[in-house]
């Protein structure tokens, strides 16, 4: 339910024009997903409008951008789904059961890329595994570099997961068996 962390996690995409364009090559090296400034969220349309909207709060994970071959960089990304937050605690309550995260501390939502395809100048794709409840299945996100400052990098990283795949669809058709994730991702260099 991810996605590279995916949907995610969006304060990156405006570069000014003024400014030459950020180039993924330019930020080789790894990366380690700081808490400060980044952001999992999530959102997941209502029948007949509206939507359910959330975030994670705790997460971790590690970014390697290989300068030579972009194709060879790497991402993992580790949630813990007790750290869902809707501003509704029923909502949260319902998301933590059973039902859905089914979530025992042991229990992580993973993402581990498998291959990262550049899209245009500070684009690409990442393609990866993405584990939610014991089951694993392949997913795709879309990155941005949104800004690169002071041993800093920044993306705006989105995708679409459909629930079913992981056994948390309950609530189709009212709830959208499609969760979009916004991300912000933010890495100091290690």
């Amino acid at each position: 339910m991810l996605r590279h962390l995916l949907g995610a996690f969006g304060l990156f995409l405006l570069l000014t024009t003024a400014a030459p364009p950020v180039e993924l090559e330019d930020a080789a090296g790894s990366y380690r997903i700081a808490p400060a400034g980044s952001r999992i969220a999530f959102r997941i349309p209502k029948a007949g409008g509206g939507a359910m909207t959330g975030s994670f709060g705790s997460f971790s994970g590690s970014i390697v951008i290989d300068g030579r071959d972009l194709s060879r960089s790497q991402v993992e990304i580790s949630i813990d789904p007790r750290s869902v937050a809707t501003g509704e605690q029923r909502a949260d309550r319902f998301l933590l059961s059973d039902a859905v995260f089914n979530a025992p501390p042991e229990r992580r939502i993973t993402f581990r890329s498998m291959g990262v395809k550049r899209t245009g100048d500070g684009t690409a794709t990442v393609a990866g595994a993405l584990t939610a409840r014991g089951e694993t299945h392949n997913e795709t996100f879309h990155v941005a570099l949104a800004s690169m400052k002071g041993g800093r990098i920044g993306f705006h990283v989105t995708g679409r997961v459909l629930r079913s795949r992981y056994g948390m669809d309950v609530g189709t058709p009212i709830y959208s068996n499609v969760v979009d994730f916004d991300m912000t991702l933010i890495g100091a260099r290690n």
